[in-house]
């Protein structure tokens, strides 16, 4: 579709406690936008403590999309956000509002702003290689990846079971390479504003350790308790988000409470590190330092450069 050039989104991206939601309300109140989430673990229902989902009151009454939308027992996955995502953002545009991109999560942030056509999925194949994570363990897994794509196996983290069942399914599926399914990089979907917000390394460790102490003394053992009853323990993507995966460990009796709390922690700051080298990688981002200040008039100056 042809996008007016006040009507093309605003995608805001970056770590985790960079300070994106903050900016993404500002800009919605400007340009006259609502705001999509791109935050996978923020797509389940109950998860929002931990997420640091804004609350309604906290929404500053602007529309928020793709909260909410999947209980903890269904898998988030890339090509159904993608989908969603693009429906909603056209709608959107058609109707004279602004799509404001918010989140974090790398891949889905890629699905959306990128032409990335996913190849099928066999659900046999899948579970075949799901059978060999859960029985053989991730070892066994990430040999047969060394065998059948060793590019795939280097590039993936060692601990990310999922994402290489996921490539052993596509290598099987397809006679190819992992990598030739990956995006292609380019002009943005739409033409999409990409801002990138960040801080000095320091300070945001600060605010993740703050982050993470608010999370526990407001609540979340509770949260995951609720959501234990809710089927929280049988889902696939849901117990592995960080918060999450510590607090199930600390009720299976692994490490206590304090434990739990530390290594959310180093979880987040870990995450945080990934998150920082796969946007940096991306020329089309103009970053904002969220830590100095005046952050909606650099949002303001970014944007105005690349329109012109």
């Amino acid at each position: 579709m042809s996008i007016p050039v006040h009507l093309r989104p605003i995608a805001v991206v970056g770590p985790t406690a960079s300070g994106k939601s903050d900016l993404a309300l500002d800009l919605a109140e400007e340009f006259g936008g609502e705001i999509i989430n791109i935050d996978a673990m923020q797509l389940y229902r109950g998860m929002d403590i931990g997420t640091a989902k804004l609350s309604v009151s906290e929404r500053r009454g602007i529309p928020h999309h793709l909260l909410d939308v999947l209980d903890v027992t269904e898998t988030a996955t890339v090509a159904r956000y993608q989908q969603d995502a693009i429906t909603l953002a056209e709608r959107l545009m058609e109707s004279g509002r602004v799509p404001v991109i918010v989140g974090g999560s790398m891949m889905y942030v890629q699905s959306l702003l990128d032409e990335w056509a996913f190849p099928a999925t066999d659900p046999v194949v899948r579970a075949r290689w799901e059978a060999v994570l859960a029985d053989d363990g991730i070892g066994a897994v990430h040999a047969a990846l060394v065998a059948a794509d060793p590019v795939a196996a280097a590039s993936i983290l060692p601990t990310d079971g999922r994402r290489m069942v996921r490539a052993l399914e596509v290598v099987e599926l397809t006679g190819q390479p992992f990598a030739a399914s990956a995006p292609q990089i380019g002009e943005p979907r739409w033409g999409t504003r990409i801002l990138g917000v960040d801080r000095e390394t320091e300070g945001l460790d600060a605010r993740i350790r703050l982050r993470t102490d608010q999370m526990f003394e407001s609540g979340l053992v509770g949260e995951v308790e609720g959501l234990i009853k809710r089927g929280l323990r049988d889902g696939v993507t849901a117990p592995r988000a960080i918060g999450y995966s510590q607090v199930l460990a600390h009720f299976d009796g692994e490490y206590d409470l304090d434990e739990a709390r530390e290594r959310t922690f180093i979880g987040t700051r870990r995450y945080v590190r990934r998150q920082r080298s796969w946007f940096r990688r991306d020329a089309r981002v103009q970053w904002i330092d969220g830590g100095a200040g005046g952050v909606l008039n650099a949002a303001r100056r970014a944007l105005s450069s690349g329109d012109r």
